[in-house]
Parts: C-alpha cells; structure tokens; sequence
C-alpha cells in the first residue's frame, strides 16, 4: 500500500504545485493575489480526476467520489466568482501586500499560492484512497455515511451562501446582521457545510483498506476552518465593525446548528 500511495501522491503534488503556479502568474498581471480564492476548491476537482485516471475502475465509489468533488468545487467556485467579481483585492491580501512592499509578488508564490496548493494535495489525499483501494467493491453504511455528510454538507454550504447574498443585495440591511434562515441556527453555516462534507468525503475513505491514515484530511481541514482562515478571521474583524454582532454571538451557535438562546 505504502508504495502504491507513493506512485501517485508525486503527480497529485506537482499538479497541485503547477495550478497555483499558473494562477500566481495571472495575479502578477492584475495586481491581486484574491484569485487564489476562486481556485482553492477547483484545485481539489483537479486532483479526483487525476487520481481517476491513474487506475482502473473497479467500483462505483472511484466514479462517484469525483463527481460529488466536482459539483462542490465548480459551486464554489462560481460564487466566489460572482461575490468577488470588480471587488479589488481581498483585505488580507492586499495587507500583506503593503507590509511586504516590493517584494510581496516574489514572496506571494510561496506563502499564498505554493502554500494553499500544499494544503489542498494534503486535504485531497481521501480522493487518492478512494481511488487507489477499491475494495472493498461494494457499498458499505461508510459509504452511505459519507453520501449523507456531503448532501448535509452541500445544503449548509450552498443555502447558507444564497442566503447570505440575498441579505446583503438588499440595502435595508446595510449595517445589520444577518440572523435569519440557517444563520438563525450557526452563525456559519456555510463553514460548518464546508467541514461537514469533508468528513463525507473521509468516509468515503474510510469505506475502503487501509484508510485510517486518510483521517488528516477532514481534521485538517476542520481546523483550517475553525481556526486559521474561516470563523476565528471572520469573526475578529465582524466583532469591530458591527456592534449588534455581539449580541448575534451571545444567542447563536458559533458552528454546529444549534437553536438560539
């Protein structure tokens, strides 16, 4: 298994490695680093079908698996898209950007572009398992648990960025809190979406031999949300710019949907 895994993590790697590349040089074109964004979860539809084409189909699992990356990836990516779409350069980027001064282009490729390429091969690795450990061939309740994670998963995810966006379009809430629908319920349902079907596709791993070692990924991932990029960052600057987010924070769950007190 050890040197199965071995022949094709390299490939995963260097693909991963050569997309942030190519993005790193559109960014020096136009002047900003946010498009990394847009290809955070498209990198992650790069490496199934990668790691489909390297083996023989043997189950409905090796299908299904980069079918399901591929519908959460393009979603994502399209609304990150639309939502960035003449919005400049993200804050944090155009932070380091200053801080850095002249040599933020260089230093970019490897602390905003090869660096989230590292870590979506990292979080990709239960794809590689899906498809290099084919037994066993048939379905197991794994399987079925980590189909309904996904779907969960998809629906916090999805709804909650409509949702969202449909608060923000209206100028009546310029200033207020968005506290209603799934938001009512966490107060980042979309992240708690994301990590969830992660842990879907981690089933999915676990479902075949010799996976345990496929269990970095969701952790990973989890922690990436719920500590470094996701709700600690978002939560930091929404905590100054708007009062009545304290208030929001004191009755809602912070990430597992939960009713408010």
């Amino acid at each position: 298994m050890i040197e199965l895994v071995a022949g094709h993590v390299l490939p995963g790697l260097i693909a991963a490695l050569g997309l942030t590349s190519l993005v790193w040089i559109v960014s020096l074109v136009k002047r900003n680093a946010s498009i990394i964004d847009i290809f955070w979860s498209l990198g992650f539809v790069m490496l199934a079908w990668l790691y489909r084409s390297q083996v023989p189909i043997e189950s409905f699992r090796q299908t299904l698996v980069p079918v399901l990356v591929t519908v959460w990836g393009l979603r994502l990516a399209g609304y990150i898209l639309w939502r960035n779409w003449g919005q400049g350069e993200d804050y944090r980027y155009a932070a380091m950007r200053e801080k850095r001064g002249s040599s933020f282009p260089v230093l970019s490729l490897f602390i905003v572009f090869w660096l989230q390429g590292v870590l979506f091969w990292i979080v990709g690795m239960p794809l590689l398992q899906v498809q290099i450990s084919r037994t066993p061939a048939g379905w197991s309740p794994l399987d079925l648990l980590g189909l309904a994670l996904f779907s969960i998963g998809l629906f916090f995810e999805a709804v909650g960025d409509f949702q969202l966006a449909r608060f923000k379009a209206d100028p009546a809430n310029r200033g207020q809190v968005m506290d209603r629908g799934l938001w009512r319920y966490t107060r980042h349902p979309n992240y708690f979406g994301d990590a969830t079907l992660w842990w879907g596709f981690g089933c999915f791993a676990l479902a075949t031999t010799g996976s345990l070692w496929t269990l970095i990924s969701p952790v990973l991932m989890s922690l990436l949300i719920v500590k470094v990029s996701g709700v600690a960052l978002l939560e930091r600057g929404l905590g100054e710019t708007k009062p009545k987010y304290r208030d929001y924070v004191r009755r809602t769950s912070a990430f597992f949907p939960w009713p408010p007190r």
